[in-house]
């Protein structure tokens, strides 16, 4: 869906993307994380043909966007961080006339479903100006997804929503990723979102990729696994553990692991071989993940000077 190899971007004489790598495959939802002024949203402009590359290698659903933009944009649902309106427009003639801009045309049950779907049904035919943030937000969702595109790059879908509007975001996002030959590049600040959507990340930070790789096994290697908090009808016998499980310790009946490999990203497995070994699982509960920690370490002060001089 996405392969970069080195991307290499000037802007009036200034080096800003100085080795970008990214690859995204079908199904994948991408986290693409970064502080402000990375590089995120110039890696886009690259992606889609708005920006001359210098070097490296760029190609979006098998084509070069420096050779053959127009194609991958009709084939490509963006949102934007901050998607313009016509105020004077409902949500229903909006969402028609862009879908023409892509040589679509949406029939009114297509347009009713899509703006059911995140949230603007009762409000489908009111003036876009009169909405809130929030439902102007979920109407820039609608807008990515109303060509029916089999890329979606969404720059922070979730802001300005609550937790509600987040939780209809998320189920639309995994909804797509999970059809045939689809894929999200997700660009966000909340890491939270990426922990719940993306199965793979690309953590940048001045310009270069620092880490890329399956969220899973980025958190087993670099962060030490993924840890759950399980409360046992009884205590269990710790001697013979199965691969990839450290006890961390335990209070009660709750008792706390770390979980690394593959058991990390599908635990399912493990839970039942828990069970087969004799722990009598009453509640598992995922702990937040060591990916706040992890984007520190690429990208704060102290991990820049290291990784600068490395």
């Amino acid at each position: 869906m996405i392969e970069i190899d080195n991307l290499r971007l000037s802007i009036n004489g200034k080096e800003i993307l100085k080795g970008i790598t990214m690859h995204l495959e079908p199904g994948d939802t991408y986290g693409f994380l970064g502080p402000n002024g990375a590089g995120k949203s110039t890696t886009i402009f690259a992606l889609l043909g708005l920006r001359p590359y210098d070097g490296g290698s760029v190609s979006v659903l098998g084509e070069d966007p420096a050779r053959n933009a127009v194609a991958i944009r009709r084939a490509v649902g963006v949102m934007p961080e901050k998607a313009g309106v016509y105020d004077w427009m409902s949500a229903m003639d909006y969402l028609e006339w862009f879908g023409r801009l892509y040589d679509f045309q949406p029939t009114g049950r297509d347009l009713t479903m899509m703006l059911e779907k995140v949230g603007l049904g009762a409000e489908m035919r009111q003036p876009v100006g009169t909405y809130s943030r929030g439902m102007k937000q979920r109407l820039a969702v609608a807008r990515a997804l109303i060509t029916r595109p089999r890329l979606l790059i969404l720059d922070e879908p979730t802001n300005g929503l609550d937790p509600k509007g987040r939780r209809e975001v998320h189920d639309l996002l995994a909804e797509f990723a999970a059809r045939k030959n689809t894929a999200v590049l997700l660009c966000t600040h909340l890491l939270d979102d990426v922990d719940r959507l993306c199965n793979r990340i690309g953590l940048i930070d001045r310009g270069r990729t620092r880490l890329e790789g399956s969220l899973s096994e980025v958190l087993a290697q670099e962060g030490g696994g993924r840890p759950y908090r399980l409360r046992l009808g009884s205590a269990p016998d710790t001697a013979d553990l199965p691969a990839g499980v450290a006890v961390l310790g335990h209070e009660g009946s709750w008792w706390r692991i770390q979980v690394q490999g593959k058991s990390a990203e599908r635990p399912s497995p493990l839970w039942r071989e828990l069970w087969r070994r004799g722990w009598e699982l009453m509640e598992i509960r995922a702990e937040a993940s060591s990916l706040e920690d992890l984007y520190m370490r690429y990208t704060g002060s102290e991990g820049r000077q290291t990784q600068e001089a490395a």
